[in-house]
């Protein structure tokens, strides 16, 4: 496993894209234009930077369940960093490195995306949904992971269905969509509840711990592997009707096609030769660090037939089935 290493720095001066044009002579504005092209085309080619600089910054999330977290002490576990070691790994090879630092980089539900976009993550491999307005501003590989949405409750409160959370408080995290999700669902309609915010899926579910919140609207696996890690899991259920099915997928900066090729070139081999099946067992149906406690959730046919066909569709194709 590669050791962390320090973060690359963009090839220009940042300070650089804000400085005002001091002319307006068309000569002086098509050069800046140029020096902006010039500079953004370098900032995207991300093969490149992790060539000259022997590193590169991987985004990881710290409570993501099993796809994404922290085991302390800056080192992280779970199936989208795995993938990702393996996904770099072949990157290094492909580019002749002997020796590839990879700087582990928390990220957010807020910044993950800006964090991208800036260059700080190269790569970003938590528990990110795939939709059209996200499309806009990152790139995707194709999917891993299809997630369902769900609601986790302690089994003492009754609730079963969404039309049980009636007047009840309702967490989520912050940056997230599960709770718009559910508003939209027709089954919430007449629902009048209040959403609750935790910074990260730990805060949110220790919202719920704590009894600040009767429900935690998230991830299926999110709750989960939330749930196994708690002081008694056996107090918890996941409940209800499944609010949203999403791809979940590895992300990277927009407009940068060599590092997307690489990138889902190496996924696409390992849902070939049934690699990524065995890399989902061992993290989500079989005892995982720190505690080694399981997940217990094994892979969904909707996950399964991402891996037969690799594509990197958004949400909206799923919502159109």
């Amino acid at each position: 496993m590669a050791q962390p290493g320090a973060v690359p720095t963009p090839p220009y001066p940042t300070s650089f894209l804000m400085e005002p044009c001091m002319t307006k002579t068309p000569l002086a504005a098509l050069s800046l234009a140029a020096l902006l092209l010039a500079a953004g085309a370098a900032q995207a080619d991300t093969l490149a930077k992790i060539k000259e600089s022997g590193a590169v910054s991987m985004g990881v999330r710290e409570s993501s369940g099993a796809l994404s977290y922290t085991l302390g002490d800056g080192k992280f576990a779970g199936f989208h960093v795995e993938l990702c070691q393996r996904v770099l790994a072949d990157v290094q090879k492909s580019l002749g490195l002997a020796k590839l630092d990879i700087k582990y980089q928390p990220v957010t539900s807020q910044n993950r995306i800006p964090l991208v976009q800036n260059g700080t993550v190269d790569i970003e491999c938590g528990s990110t949904t795939n939709n059209a307005t996200r499309q806009k501003d990152v790139a995707f590989a194709v999917t891993t992971y299809v997630e369902e949405v769900r609601i986790a409750v302690k089994k003492a409160s009754g609730i079963t269905s969404i039309a049980q959370l009636n007047g009840k408080n309702v967490a989520t995290t912050t940056g997230t969509t599960s709770v718009q999700l559910l508003r939209r669902n027709e089954r919430a309609a007449g629902i009048d509840f209040k959403e609750v915010f935790g910074k990260d899926h730990a805060d949110s579910f220790l919202l719920l711990e704590t009894g600040r919140a009767e429900a935690f609207v998230m991830d299926g696996q999110i709750l989960a592997g939330n749930i196994a890690k708690s002081k008694s899991p056996g107090d918890y259920a996941i409940v209800g009707e499944v609010l949203s099915v999403e791809p979940i997928a590895i992300m990277m900066r927009k407009d940068d096609p060599k590092f997307k090729a690489a990138v889902d070139a190496s996924l696409s081999a390992m849902m070939k030769s049934g690699e990524i099946a065995k890399v989902y067992d061992k993290w989500f149906t079989q005892p995982i660090p720190p505690s080694n406690t399981r997940v217990g959730l094994p892979a969904s046919d909707a996950t399964k037939a991402a891996w037969a066909a690799p594509n990197d569709k958004p949400v909206e194709e799923y919502a159109k089935k």
